[in-house]
């Protein structure tokens, strides 16, 4: 179910389930984390069409999505996917807990690492980095 001409921002980033609430949808397009065709947007009813691009900021990830249609209704994931085309780089579709190190393991019973321990950890840490 897709609607021709425009629909206000918020409305769509809610249909497209890119946030949970219309509320919430409201919030991110006047908090600037929202940007269409690279302007940035901080009107919730910004009348959207399809063809635009937009780059959205999330907490922890940034996501870039061309509106291919205008939605209806809140529908379910798979309904919500037709509203959009993912740009988003290979790299930031990675997931999170991928890129995260795993913590250093120590001998059993081997206790509490020393002070001078910790510190050549948080060395090797940091040129890890």
């Amino acid at each position: 179910m897709v609607a021709e001409g425009r629909q206000r921002i918020d409305k769509w980033l809610f249909f497209a389930r890119a946030v949970k609430s219309r509320s919430l949808a409201a919030k991110l397009v006047q908090g600037a984390k929202v940007r269409v065709n690279r302007d940035k947007v901080d009107q919730p009813s910004y009348a959207l069409k399809s063809g635009d691009v937009l780059t959205i900021s999330l907490e922890r990830r940034v996501l870039v999505w061309r509106v291919v249609g205008l939605g209806v209704r809140r529908g379910p994931a798979e309904e919500a996917r037709t509203l959009y085309e993912d740009m988003t780089p290979v790299e930031e579709k990675s997931d999170p807990a991928s890129r995260m190190v795993a913590p250093a393991q120590r001998e059993p019973g081997s206790g509490r690492p020393t002070k001078r321990e910790r510190r050549q950890i948080d060395a090797l840490r940091d040129d890890a980095q």
